[in-house]
C-alpha cells in the first residue's frame, strides 16, 4: 500500500506549541489537567498520520470483480456461526448473510462516525489552532471522512443496500452527539472503535473474505489506531482527579452508548436477505454462545482499560454483560 503525507503536510509537528507554549486547562482546584505529557502523545499521532496514511480512493481496486464464493467477513464472525440454523444454511445463503451483515457493521460505522466528527469538533472549539491537540482532532475527523465515504462505496460495491438503525436508536444518537462531553465523548468513541479494531484484524487475514473488505480493513485498522490512541490518552486527561460522582456517571454513560452501538451493529434485515425466517434467526443469533464469545473477546482490551480509568462500576458492568462485553 502507498504511504502517503498529505493529511498532515510535511511539517511533522513544528509549531504545535504556539507562541506561549502548549495550553494547559485547569481543573476545578486549579490544577493543570492538560500537560506536556499530553501534547507529547499528540505530536508522536500527528507524525504517524504523515508518515502512514491512506487514500482509499487509490488503494483499494474498486473496479475488480468480486469472486462469488468469497464471505463479506470471516464466517467465525457471523452472528449464526455456530447455530443450528448456520448448520442447515446452504453456502449460497451464507455468502450473503455475511455480506449483508459486513455492510450492515460498515453502515452502523459511518452512522457513528457522523457522530464522532460532530463531538470533536465541538470539542476543540475554540481550542488553541497551533497546539498538536487541535491539529491531530482535524487529522482524525479527515480521516473519519474518508473511512465512511471508503465504507460506503464497498457497501455499493457488493450491492447491498443501507441499513439504517432503529428510528429510536437514531434518535438517542442525536441526544448523544449533541450532549456528549468530555470523557463521556471520547468513552463512545473509544467504545466503537476498539470492538471493530479487533473484528476487521480477523478480517483483513481472512484468505476467504472478499478482498475489498480485506483492503478497507487494513486501512481502517492503521489508522483507527492512532484515534484510539487519542482516545485514551483524553479519558486519561479528562480523569485525572475526577470526583467518584463523575467517575461513576460516566461509567454509566460510556456503557449506555456501549450497548446502543454493539446492539445496533447487526440489523435484523441481514437474515431475510439471505432468505432466512427473520424470526428463526434473530433467536437463535440472540442465544448464540459463540457469538457472545468472540464479543467478550473483542472487548477484552476495552474493558481492562475502563477498569484502569474507573469506569468500570458494578452498574455500569450490568450493561456491559447484556451486550455480552464481560
Amino acid at each position: 500500500m502507498t504511504r502517503t503525507g498529505a493529511v498532515t503536510g510535511t511539517h511533522g509537528t513544528r509549531g504545535a506549541q504556539g507562541p506561549r507554549g502548549p495550553h494547559r486547562a485547569r481543573g476545578a482546584h486549579g490544577a493543570p489537567t492538560h500537560t506536556q505529557a499530553d501534547d507529547d502523545v499528540s505530536k508522536r499521532l500527528l507524525d504517524s498520520a504523515a508518515t502512514l496514511s491512506y487514500d482509499p480512493a487509490t488503494e483499494i481496486d474498486w473496479e475488480a470483480p468480486l469472486p462469488a464464493g468469497d464471505y463479506g467477513l470471516n464466517p467465525e464472525w457471523s452472528t449464526l456461526y455456530g447455530t443450528r440454523l448456520w448448520d442447515e444454511m446452504a453456502e449460497e445463503q451464507r455468502v450473503v448473510l455475511t455480506r449483508h451483515e459486513v455492510c450492515s457493521i460498515m453502515t452502523t460505522g459511518i452512522w457513528f462516525e457522523m457522530i464522532l466528527q460532530q463531538m470533536v469538533l465541538r470539542d476543540q472549539y475554540l481550542k488553541d489552532p497551533a497546539s498538536a491537540e487541535f491539529r491531530f482532532a482535524l487529522t482524525e475527523i479527515a480521516d473519519e471522512c474518508r473511512h465512511s465515504i471508503m465504507f460506503a462505496r464497498a457497501c455499493e460495491k457488493m450491492g447491498v443496500p443501507q441499513y439504517r438503525p432503529a428510528t429510536v436508536i437514531a434518535q438517542a444518537g442525536r441526544l448523544f452527539k449533541a450532549t456528549a462531553r468530555g470523557e463521556l465523548a471520547y468513552g463512545g468513541i473509544l467504545v466503537a472503535e476498539e470492538v471493530l479494531d479487533v473484528m476487521q484484524r480477523d478480517w483483513m487475514r481472512g484468505e476467504n473474505v472478499l478482498e475489498i473488505v480485506r483492503g478497507t480493513s487494513r486501512i481502517h485498522v492503521v489508522e483507527e489506531s492512532r484515534h484510539m490512541k487519542f482516545a485514551r490518552q483524553q479519558i486519561r486527561e479528562r480523569m485525572r482527579g475526577a470526583s467518584p460522582a463523575r467517575r461513576r456517571a460516566a461509567a454509566t454513560g460510556i456503557a449506555a452508548g456501549a450497548y446502543v452501538i454493539v446492539s445496533s451493529m447487526v440489523h435484523p434485515g441481514v437474515y431475510t436477505a439471505a432468505g432466512l425466517d427473520r424470526e428463526r434467526a434473530v433467536a437463535e443469533a440472540r442465544a448464540n454462545e459463540h457469538r457472545k464469545a468472540m464479543m467478550r473477546t473483542s472487548s477484552r482490551h476495552l474493558m481492562a482499560f475502563l477498569a484502569e480509568c474507573g469506569l468500570l462500576t458494578k452498574a455500569s458492568a450490568a450493561v456491559y454483560r447484556r451486550v455480552h462485553m464481560l
